[in-house]
This record gives C-alpha cells, sequence and structure tokens, in this order.
C-alpha cells in the first residue's frame, strides 16, 4: 500500500486539482518520516522493536479516536484539527481505520498525509500540523515517545518557542530534520 499525500486548502478542503499526489520526497524535505507495516503479521513486531530501539521510543501507549470510544469526542476532534506544534516529536502508528495529519510545506502550505491501517509516521518537533479522522470516523494509533509521554499542543503562533525556530533553522539549511534516516 502506497501512502497517499496531496495539498489541501486552508479548511482542509481538497484543491482544484484534487488529490494530485506527491511524493513521498516532499515530506522527506519537511523532516516527516514514513514506514509501512503489517500489524497483523509478526515481522511487523520484529521491525517496529527495531525502529522503537534505534529511535529510543521507551514508552507506548494506545488511542481511539471514535465517538464511542473517546470521552469529550467532539471537542478533543475539533483541538486535535488545531493547527499547533510540540516540541517533542509525534509518533502514530495506525493499527485500525485511518485519518489525516497536516502538514505545513516550506511555503506554508498544507499537505495532507492519509494514514491508514500499517502506515506509521514520525513528525518533527516544531512543524506545524492538525489531524482529523477520514471517512470511516475512527481510528486505534499507537503513540510512541521517547521516556515519559509529553503531548503538549502549542498552538500557532510559536515562532518565538525554541524548538520551532530550531526546525525552520534546519528546513532552511536543509540539515535534515528528523535526525535519523529509515
Amino acid at each position: 500500500m502506497v501512502l497517499q499525500v496531496w495539498m489541501v486548502g486552508e479548511n482542509g478542503e481538497d484543491l482544484e486539482n484534487a488529490k494530485e499526489f506527491l511524493p513521498l520526497s516532499k515530506l522527506e524535505e519537511i523532516g516527516v518520516l514514513y514506514w509501512h507495516l503489517d500489524p497483523k503479521k509478526s515481522e511487523a513486531e520484529e521491525e517496529l522493536m527495531k525502529i522503537r530501539k534505534d529511535r529510543g521510543y521507551s514508552y507506548m501507549d494506545l488511542l481511539e479516536i471514535c465517538p464511542d470510544k473517546l470521552e469529550n469526542y467532539e471537542e478533543k476532534l475539533k483541538n486535535f484539527f488545531r493547527e499547533h506544534m510540540h516540541a517533542d516529536e509525534e509518533i502514530r502508528y495506525c493499527l485500525e481505520g485511518g485519518g489525516y495529519f497536516d502538514v505545513r510545506d516550506k511555503d506554508d502550505k498544507w499537505i495532507r498525509i492519509w494514514i491508514k491501517e500499517g502506515d506509521m509516521i514520525i513528525l518533527p518537533a516544531g512543524i506545524y500540523h492538525r489531524f482529523t479522522l477520514d471517512g470511516a470516523n475512527r481510528v486505534k494509533l499507537m503513540r510512541l515517545f521517547i521516556g515519559e509521554p509529553v503531548w503538549t499542543a502549542h498552538n500557532r503562533p510559536q515562532e518565538d518557542h525554541p524548538v520551532r525556530q530550531e526546525y525552520v533553522k534546519n528546513l532552511t539549511d536543509n540539515t535534515g530534520l528528523a535526525l535519523a534516516a529509515h
């Protein structure tokens, strides 16, 4: 299965050239990493353990986003779709269902990443992004962290935040943002 990536408008709507798919290199340019693992196969578990070890992800939990599994579902979904950044990487492995991560490109335009079962993405610290569900209206995600989980959203604007400044510096210097290749 190939990850589908395309440009969207400010409100998440498809643009005139709807779903003109972009190459994965567009994500790599902004520091987003991607793997596809099959959560139903044991080899995926081995690959996941290798990624976790190589990148130092020592903590894991599960999050189900759907009306009957997430308390304050509507409010939380609105918060997820509010443009924000984190001071740490955001690592998500989709086990069931699907959703859209929108990330800002170098020109501050939205790139939509449609994650489905088996897709794992890493958003670099400091990148502006947002999340919403796809038409299935449910997703089960594994969240990975280095050490104790920290999930603090810093809503845009955050141009003075040191992590945002470091991200922008890496982006303009083309020094490689996620600090590891896959």
